[in-house]
């Protein structure tokens, strides 16, 4: 078994670009479940649903949920408790890596909720990958150096790192909703044609994706290919 769990951040950009058919198409050829936290479909579903200016994304993705495109890690033998026990302790580390004058904060419990999933998968074997769009979480499980230096031009302060805790956040995979839409463009889920793969792209980013025009226009090249996720 496979998996992929799916942060708020990513679903919010799929949603916001009416991108949730050509998501239920990826779930057909992906031989694995997708999954989401209890915390995200607060995020996602519980919360917007009472705000009327956010009702309609949440029924669409609430309909994920019925429709068992997008399922909890009850589907996979992993009681939602131990994700709750296991996230608190994703949060107190991450939230106590840096420092300036006080500790920095980095995970929200649906981000946490994520990174202590993919563990639990970790320790049942099933492989897994997190679908992340936001930048900060990202980083701290690929190049924590680097968001340490990030968070120094941003703040313009002096921050110190707790360097051990580094080591926490490492063997994380992940994948962005340019990502996503990449792989649908190129087994043909997505039905326009010419010009689409850049329009998508930029969709995306200006929706909430943390991705460059660099990593755009190297994704672009990658699509006159042939490459296979």
């Amino acid at each position: 078994m496979k998996a992929i769990i799916f942060d708020a951040s990513t679903m919010i950009t799929l949603t916001m670009n009416g991108l949730l058919k050509e998501f239920r198409g990826l779930k057909k050829i992906f031989n694995g479940k997708f999954l989401i936290t209890k915390d995200v479909k607060k995020e996602i579903v519980d919360k917007p649903s009472r705000i009327n200016r956010f009702k309609l994304e949440a029924l669409k993705l609430n309909e994920l949920i019925s429709d068992k495109v997008l399922e909890m890690s009850s589907s996979v033998g992993i009681n939602p408790v131990i994700v709750s026990q296991k996230t608190e302790e994703f949060k107190k580390i991450a939230n106590s890596t840096f420092t300036a004058e006080k500790e920095i904060h980095i995970l929200d419990s649906g981000e946490a909720s994520c990174f202590a999933l993919s563990r639990l998968l970790d320790e049942k074997n099933i492989q897994n990958v997190l679908a992340i769009d936001e930048r900060t979480a990202r980083m701290l499980g690929e190049k924590p150096e680097n968001l340490h230096k990030l968070l120094e031009r941003k703040l313009h302060k002096k921050i110190t790192a707790k360097k051990e805790n580094y080591e926490f956040f490492k063997g994380f995979k992940f994948i962005r909703s340019s990502e996503l839409i990449y792989v649908a463009y190129k087994k043909g889920i997505i039905g326009l044609k010419n010009g689409v793969l850049e329009a998508l792209l930029y969709a995306v980013k200006f929706k909430g994706c943390a991705i460059s025009n660099e990593e755009i226009n190297e994704i672009r090249t990658i699509g006159k290919g042939n490459r296979k996720y």
